[in-house]
């Protein structure tokens, strides 16, 4: 609880944003730079944690738009929030069967936790990947910027309307424990919010200051030098307007008030007001659709097929149950979205149509 006391050390009220920035990233408290919270014996597990099946399909999603640049001889793959690497070693395992491109590209991994990106480069072994910790660094192009749960895992601002007045959550430490409040919120605030319609009666409105900041950088250098970002996440096209704010820990839900640092808190992405946001910024985006849409799309059934067809049974029905865990309904096939906002003289809608 000491570790949590530094956090409020200077103000004993604090918005929920820089409360979450400080419980996921600090670098003394932060659950990202503290702990490894892929795979069975973590927290949770992303599509790249499931199944080769799924980072094949980007792989060959970013060929194709490769080609659609006209082959590019350099060309920069910018990967958010990489996690622990596998998304990206299937990629380079990939794209080595098409050398044309292996050749053109530079793969650029851009990770906030000093504790990931140990485990990231002491698994990922090549001359094609480094790391960047400023993306304003990116002065060539084309570029396409790839997140997978990159969204969900940036803090957020919580506001509500009550008697005609915009409130702010806050967060506060009360006898050892952390509780949150409503505060009136500034001018600023209220203006941005009323820059995407946000405003409304009842209810909750999520706001991803956090991540708009994040992502300035990434619709610069996509208008300056050409080329895209494609984003997975799961979230929602109709606005709920309810705290979608959750806590997991050893692949269960936690309470939000308890575990701080040991856990992942995240919420669900309210992607119309991200397409507003990369509209608003000049870009084109394209419908949203569902991960399984996508994957499918991609041919996600066809390499299953081709792959299994030399498998003994058990490995054979593994497969399927994980390709099953990605593109089904009942699992993450349509609650994980997919985004892909462009330069406007961009014509590639791959997938999307």
């Amino acid at each position: 609880m000491k570790k949590i006391e530094k956090i409020f050390s200077k103000n004993k009220i604090i918005p929920l944003d820089y409360f979450l920035e400080k419980v996921l990233y600090d670098k003394e408290f932060g659950y990202y730079q503290r702990k490894n919270p892929f795979g069975v014996k973590g927290d949770f597990v992303t599509a790249p944690n499931i199944s080769n099946l799924f980072s094949e399909m980007i792989a060959i999603w970013l060929i194709s738009f490769w080609e659609n640049l006209n082959k590019p001889k350099k060309i920069n793959f910018i990967e958010l929030g990489p996690g622990n690497g596998d998304f990206c070693l299937i990629l380079i395992k990939t794209l080595k069967n098409f050398p044309e491109i292996f050749k053109s590209i530079n793969i650029v991994l851009y990770e906030k936790s000093e504790k990931l990106k140990k485990i990231q480069k002491k698994r990922i072994i090549s001359g094609k990947v480094s790391w960047v910790k400023d993306l304003k660094k990116i002065k060539k192009g084309p570029v396409i910027f790839f997140g997978n749960e990159f969204l969900d895992a940036l803090p957020i601002k919580q506001f509500k309307e009550k008697d005609g007045d915009i409130l702010e959550k806050f967060a506060f430490l009360k006898k050892n424990k952390v509780d949150f409040i409503f505060k009136k919120a500034l001018r600023k605030q209220i203006k941005k919010l009323k820059t995407f319609n946000l405003i409304k009666k009842n209810g909750i409105i999520e706001y991803p200051e956090y991540g708009f900041k994040e992502l300035d950088v990434v619709c610069k250098k996509i208008k300056e030098l050409n080329g895209g970002a494609l984003f997975f996440d799961y979230g929602y096209k109709i606005e709920k307007n309810v705290s979608t704010l959750q806590s997991v820990m050893n692949h269960k839900f936690n309470d939000i008030n308890k575990n701080l640092g040991n856990a992942d808190i995240t919420y669900l992405v309210n992607f119309n007001l991200y397409e507003k946001y990369f509209k608003f910024y000049g870009l084109n985006v394209e419908n949203i659709i569902s991960q399984s849409k996508f994957l499918q799309k991609m041919g996600i059934i066809e390499r299953f097929k081709i792959a299994s067809s030399k498998m003994n049974l058990e490995k054979k029905s593994d497969l399927y149950f994980r390709l099953k865990r990605l593109i089904d309904p009942k699992f993450m096939g349509e609650s994980f979205k997919v985004l892909f906002a462009k330069n406007k003289n961009c014509k590639f809608k791959l997938a999307f149509e």
